[in-house]
């Protein structure tokens, strides 16, 4: 393991990187950082070797320009990664924007299989799914902003936790005080966020998926309040191929790694090891 220790810690992490057998990479989403895979990772490392490194712009992760920032060029930076791990390709899960970062490598030829959990970037452009997403980010701006003024006061407040929580899962109880604290740090540590939004107002969604030749398995959560399936999953399902696996999962938020890593660990490790055989999961 590199980066961190198989307990929640509560400093930045450039990376988790644990396990043995086949090589995962997990990409945490926008303001989020690797401690939210933490859980999940520790359950997939039996069988793989997990690699969850923090995205370019967030914190613990790499420096950016802020007149070039965009998915490609952080899937780059996620990509050169992998070539010093000596990984030319990889079984990829990723959580909404290190899912949408996940189809991009998938178009490089990175990807062995694609996990995409809750993904981001299923929107036209223009559209009003596309403005509604940068509206809500938009809306985060001066909350972030005043509260790295507060010192220790979000990460201590009860009811800063229990709101951060809301937005990211469905059943707040089920998250340890630890991994909510961790969130909120990464979002107060995350210099991305302006320049991300400014380029989900300007760029384009995902391309076209329905050429992708990667196996992909889509997760999408009944209860996400932050990309709600019933939008955001529209064109995924639409355009997927027929092949992909397409699931909803009961019960879930938005980062559902969160509140139930079992499942999630079980849900992609079925994934890797359906493709690898050659076979379909069900």
């Amino acid at each position: 393991m590199s980066g961190t220790s198989a307990t929640p810690s509560s400093g930045p992490v450039k990376a988790l990187h644990l396990g043995s057998g086949a090589p995962l990479l997990l990409l945490h989403g926008f303001l989020l950082s690797p401690h939210c895979w933490e859980q999940t990772a520790a359950r997939l490392a039996a069988r793989c070797e997990v690699f969850a490194p923090a995205l370019a712009g967030h914190w613990g992760g790499p420096e950016f320009s802020d007149d070039d920032y965009t998915v490609p060029t952080i899937a780059d930076r996620v990509e050169a990664q992998l070539d010093d791990l000596g990984w030319r390709t990889c079984h990829i899960a990723g959580n909404s924007l290190g899912a949408w970062v996940g189809f991009e490598l998938a178009r490089r030829g990175r990807a062995r299989t694609l996990t995409a959990i809750a993904p981001a970037g299923g929107w036209r452009t223009p559209s009003a799914a596309q403005l509604y997403a940068a509206a809500k980010f938009i809306a985060l701006t001066p909350l972030i902003e005043f509260g790295r003024k507060l010192g220790d006061f979000p990460t201590d407040s009860r009811v800063v936790r229990r709101a951060v929580a809301h937005l990211l899962v469905r059943n707040v109880e089920d998250v340890p005080r630890a991994d909510i604290a961790n969130q909120i740090r990464a979002a107060l540590h995350c210099p991305a966020l302006r320049p991300l939004v400014a380029a989900t107002l300007r760029g384009p969604g995902l391309a076209d998926m329905s050429e992708l030749n990667t196996p992909v398995r889509l997760i999408l959560a009944d209860s996400d309040r932050f990309l709600p399936a019933q939008t955001y999953g529209r064109r995924f399902l639409r355009e997927l191929p027929e092949s992909a696996d397409r699931i909803m999962m009961r019960r879930a938020g938005h980062v559902p790694m969160l509140e139930t890593p079992e499942r999630v660990a079980n849900l992609i490790a079925e994934h890797i090891y359906a493709s690898r055989d050659h076979l379909r999961a069900v």
